[in-house]
Parts: C-alpha cells; structure tokens; sequence
C-alpha cells in the first residue's frame, strides 16, 4: 500500500473511532445535561480540571518520543511502559492526599471523595498509554475503532442508569470510570504488543530528551486551557462554569472528531520523512487545507444555529451557554492551522522550538486572563478568541524557516474555505428570522448550509472539495474492490 493510501486509510478509521465515541458520548452527554442540570456538571467539572492537569504527567512526552524515534524497539516500550506504571502511582497518590485540600479551595468538603475516585483514572491510563503510541507507531488505527467505541458503549450504558436510579453526580464519575476501564481491555486483548520483564534507564534518558519538552509544553498548555476554568469555579458560580463548558463542548465534539483524527495520523507519517523538508511542507499543506475545508462549514452552521439547536436539544436552562458557544465556534476554526504547524516541528525533531512557542503563547494567554478575569466570565471567552489568532501566528512563525511554508501562505491556502463558510453562514442565520419552530428552523437550516457549501465549493473550483471528494471516491472504489 503506497503511503497516501496507507494515511487515508487510517484518518477514516480514525475518524469512524472518533465519530463514533464521540457521538455516542455526545448523545450521552445530552441525556445527562437534561437529566442532571447544570449545578452537577459543574460540580464534576471542578474535579476535572485537577485531573486534567494529572492526566498530562502520565504520558510524560514519551508516547511521542516512541513514535518520533526511528528505530524503536521492545526495550524502548518496554521501559516507558514499567516508567508510566510507576509514575501513574506516585500521581495518585498525590491526588488521593491532595483531594481534601481541593475540596478547601472550592469550600466543598462533598469533592473530597470525588477527587479519590476519579484519580483511579491515571491509574488505568497508565496501563493503556504505550498500547495506544504502539498503535499510532505503526498506523493501526482500525484497533483504536473497536477498543473505544466498545469502552464509550459500556460507559454510557452505565451513566445513562445511574443518572436515572437518582446517583447524581456520581452518574458521571461512573461513566468516566468505566469508559476508560472498558477502552484498556479492549485495547489490551487487540493489540499483541506486551510489555517485557527488562528495563533500561539508558534508553529512558535518550526518550526523555526529546519527550521532556513536549511534557512541560503540555503541562504549560493544560494548565493555561483549565485556568480559566479554575478561575470561573472560585469566583463564579458551579453554573456559570457548567454553562461555559457546555459552549465548548458541542463545538469541541465536532473540532476534536477530525482534528485528532488528523493529529494521531500525520506525526507518524510526517516522523517517517523528517529527512525530507518538501514532503513535510506539502503533508503539512495538504492537512490545513484539507481540515479546513471540513472543520470551518461546521463552526460557522453550529455558531448560526447555536439558539434554536440548544433549545431543542439541551432545554432552556442551558440557553446560557449560547455566547461562549458562538466564541467557541471562531476558536476552534482555525485549529488545523494549530495541530498541522506543531506536528511538522515535532516530526522534525525541534521538540525544543515546540517548547518556546507554547512558553510564548501562554505568555500572551496569561496576559489575556489576568486582564479579563475581573470583568466577566463571558469576557474571558473573547480572550480566547483573540489570543487564538495571535497563537496561530506564532506556531506558523518556525515553519517558515524549517519548511519554507509563512503563515501567509498558510492564511491563503485557507481563505477560499473561510469565504464561502461566510457566505453560507450569513444566509442559513437570516433563516431564523421567518419566525418558525425550532425543529423547522433547523430543518430548513442544516440541508441549506450543507447545499450553499457545496455548490459554492464547485462553482469557484476550491481545490480542497476535489480533494476530498477524488479521496472518499477513491477509499470506496477500494472497499468495493476488496468485497469482489
């Protein structure tokens, strides 16, 4: 299988995973949000923030590392494996004595026990995080389908019943729970690789060289996304922060289906020709087109349709959340330009320029809270928006240099995408103005957005439609082949 086959082989299997936990975790999360109401999410999304920020020291950058290294072996694996074991103990550890001191902060001695119990999760992602960079090493994804969506099934399962048998919010901590137990077994039966009974330090150190700054970049970037969230849960309140976590997420289920589809395929792809700058350039082209012209269409008709789609479908009490949705929505756009820039540098072996940028960008981050935190909840959101189009600048900045690619070829390569999703979406909001229902407003809405985006891609020849369309033709005609 030559190499474009091979990754669009894999980015549709990766998709089909993503689409398919996220959209079950989607249709979950309404059920809950309806059932349980905003106070209960905030609750659990206090907890979350803490265990996000944990969550980060547990692949300690080496799951990159394993895959970026040319030639690693079962020794390799092997040690991170033993490594993260470790490590995930000592980090629970640290959040089971830290939990009562969380529960202080907040002035909520009820988040003690919810602390211990949702920190059992870095104990199982410690059992599954070498399995998952094996997979990604060697373009495996069609595993990652059947492993996660078996784990996102049973937990919602779970959820789904605990929520109506009146468990509140340990309705989510279950599902949390059991989604991350079930995805592991599946993922430990699928894959064949086991870790070996050797160990060495040596090849840790030569890992950890490159992986260390892609751990403190992460742990820069985790920290900045859920101090706004920290912020919002001390000096507002567990439904302000419920309401502006609900804005993120409907956008955020649609943004991460396609750009971690993207981000999982192209490192590998991308580590295997770091010799050869030009076809990193066009890899790295060829992504911000492409995910462009699929995330922008579905940001702009979400952000338009964003009032009557939360009414029907979440109920009034989450209205609310409609503006930091809408800001969201312009955030999470432009994206693609983030992931496909920070994979070249990676791919490229500059984990240390990777480091300076995120140092950078949440420098201007920091600036942009301190600056909003005082005002309103709703004014931090803009300062995300803002500050993601400065950032997008800055991780385009060593691409110019490394690849020859400046942001202003990349802002060029995007711009047919951006204008015709304008377009599209000025005339799909004039819709709510004929004064119908909902369920027709969102009737008339979808089908007219999805056809103006069509037509107007072919009617100005916008090269990322034949692209995707000549690809999904091609993926089909093969599926077809095979069957034969």
């Amino acid at each position: 299988m030559n190499t474009k086959q091979s990754v669009v082989n894999n980015f549709l299997w990766r998709f089909m995973e993503r689409c398919g936990a996220q959209g079950v975790t989607f249709v979950v999360s309404i059920v809950l949000a309806r059932k349980l109401g905003p106070t209960v999410y905030g609750t659990v999304a206090l907890v979350s923030i803490f265990m996000l920020i944990m969550q980060v020291f547990v692949d300690s950058g080496m799951g990159n590392a394993l895959i970026q290294k040319k030639d690693a072996d079962d020794l390799d694996f092997s040690s991170v494996f033993w490594f993260n074991i470790a490590m995930c103990s000592f980090l629970y550890l640290i959040m089971f004595v830290a939990a009562p001191f969380i529960a202080a902060f907040y002035n909520m001695p009820e988040l003690t026990p919810l602390v211990r119990v949702i920190s059992l999760m870095l104990i199982i992602s410690g059992m599954k995080n070498v399995q998952q960079a094996y997979v990604s090493r060697h373009m495996m994804f069609r595993i990652f389908f059947f492993s996660t969506l078996g784990g996102t099934i049973t937990a919602a399962v779970v959820g789904i019943a605990m929520a109506y048998l009146g468990f509140g919010v340990w309705a989510l901590v279950a599902q949390m729970l059991v989604n991350a137990a079930a995805d592991t077994t599946i993922l430990w039966i699928t894959v064949k690789w086991r870790p070996k009974m050797f160990f060495s330090m040596s090849r840790l150190k030569k890992l950890f060289s490159y992986g260390w700054k892609l751990l403190i970049s992460a742990v820069l970037d985790t920290v900045y996304n859920e101090l706004r969230q920290l912020i919002i849960g001390k000096m507002y309140t567990k439904s302000d922060l419920a309401q502006f976590n609900q804005g993120q997420k409907f956008p955020q289920f649609i943004v991460t289906n396609i750009n971690t589809s993207i981000d999982s395929v192209l490192l590998p792809t991308m580590s295997n020709a770091q010799d050869d700058p030009a076809t990193v350039r066009s890899m790295t082209r060829r992504a911000i087109k492409t995910s462009t012209y699929l995330i922008m269409p579905f940001m702009m008709g979400l952000a338009v349709c964003a009032e009557p789609a939360i009414r029907l479908i979440i109920t009034d009490e989450w209205l609310p959340c409609v503006p930091f949705l809408r800001v969201f929505c312009f955030s999470y756009a432009f994206y693609p330009i983030h992931t496909a820039n920070l994979n070249a540098i990676k791919a490229m072996g500059r984990s240390d320029l990777f480091l300076i940028l995120e140092i950078l960008k949440k420098i201007v981050g920091l600036v942009a809270i301190l600056s909003t935190m005082w005002i309103s909840v709703m004014a931090m959101a803009y300062s995300l928006f803002f500050t993601s189009i400065i950032c997008q600048m800055i991780n385009a900045w060593p691409n110019k240099k490394l690849l020859g690619y400046s942001y202003f070829n990349q802002f060029m390569d995007m711009l047919p995408q951006i204008c015709i999703s304008l377009f599209m979406g000025a005339i799909v909001y004039s819709v709510q103005f004929l004064g119908l229902n909902d369920i027709l407003t969102l009737t008339i809405q979808i089908p007219l957005g999805m056809v103006i985006y069509v037509a107007l891609s072919k009617t100005f020849r916008v090269e990322s439609y034949t692209y995707v369309i000549d690809t999904v033709k091609g993926f089909l005609n093969k599926r077809k082949t095979k069957e034969i």
